[in-house]
């Protein structure tokens, strides 16, 4: 304490020069070593001189763009690093996903705007694994992400066009929009309408148009809608048409199932209910 104020003594008799002079050589102190004050340092590996985030704006970023990334409660403990593959009964496609999934996160290129569409039944860890990638790119890369319940996104738009309601469409959207890394999750759980598939073309072809990455979950096999099987060259008895289950070309249209594909990359998590399973476990 007395050493600082004989400094500050010092340079106001010496007038602002000096005080300019011991600010500028405190600044320079505290200027992070690994990127020179940028934000960003080089990747030493990379074969023409890349840049990545430094770990300084990363430690400042991370809790932010954690609670930016409105990651439900439920799912706040999950991480990729404790995804369980080797239960029994676990197929192979969950380890294969897993997999395939730090991959991802490894390679990711933001200008890429390559996804990744997690299809599987209820229970076989999509969402757990698409929260985990979220978490793992903002912790890594410091990607601004969001985390978005399709249910609760329609909800939030069909409540924009309540006169008391003082959020706009467009207010709802541009987060979803915007977002660097969206995770839509359980798409296609909404009842087709001609209001529903307007809206998911929307959000799907403005993050398509402007090259931003799309996670989305859905348990609809990735299969064509039925009027596009029924024109297929394979005929269905009436018997097995009534009993065959809605696809997701059924709960989007068509169209937009083949947006997706250019969007994403489709990973398949075949297995029984883990929740389940491990409830019976747990109470058998």
């Amino acid at each position: 304490m007395c050493t600082e104020r004989k400094r500050i003594g010092v340079a106001a008799r010496a007038g602002s020069g000096a005080e300019l002079n011991y600010t500028n050589m405190k600044t320079a102190a505290e200027v992070c070593p690994l990127c020179a004050g940028s934000g960003w340092k080089p990747v030493a590996e990379a074969p023409e001189r890349g840049v990545t985030r430094c770990d300084c704006q990363l430690r400042s970023r991370g809790g932010a763009l954690i609670a930016a990334a409105r990651i439900p409660k439920r799912y706040e403990h999950c991480e990729l690093s404790e995804f369980t593959t080797d239960f029994p009964g676990a197929d192979r496609s969950i380890a294969l996903a897993k997999i395939g999934a730090e991959r991802f996160v490894q390679e990711f290129d933001p200008r890429d705007g390559k996804g990744l569409l997690l299809v599987g039944g209820i229970g076989t860890g999509k969402t757990h694994l698409g929260v985990g990638i979220l978490k793992e790119l903002i912790a890594a890369r410091g990607c601004a992400c969001l985390f978005c319940d399709y249910r609760e996104l329609l909800k939030q738009i069909q409540n924009s066009y309540n006169d008391s309601v003082q959020a706009t469409e467009l207010q709802v959207l541009r987060p979803v929009f915007e977002a660097e890394v969206l995770l839509l999750d359980e798409l296609g759980a909404v009842k087709p309408s001609e209001w529903v598939w307007d809206t998911v073309s929307l959000i799907l072809n403005t993050r398509y148009n402007d090259n931003r990455t799309t996670l989305i979950t859905t348990n609809f096999a990735d299969e064509p809608a039925a009027s596009v099987a029924r024109s297929s060259s394979v005929s269905l008895s009436p018997a097995r048409a009534a009993a065959r289950e809605e696809t997701l070309g059924d709960r989007i249209g068509e169209r937009m199932r083949s947006r997706l594909h250019e969007m994403c990359r489709i990973v398949k998590m075949d297995g029984p209910d883990f929740r389940q399973k491990f409830k019976s476990a747990s109470f058998g």
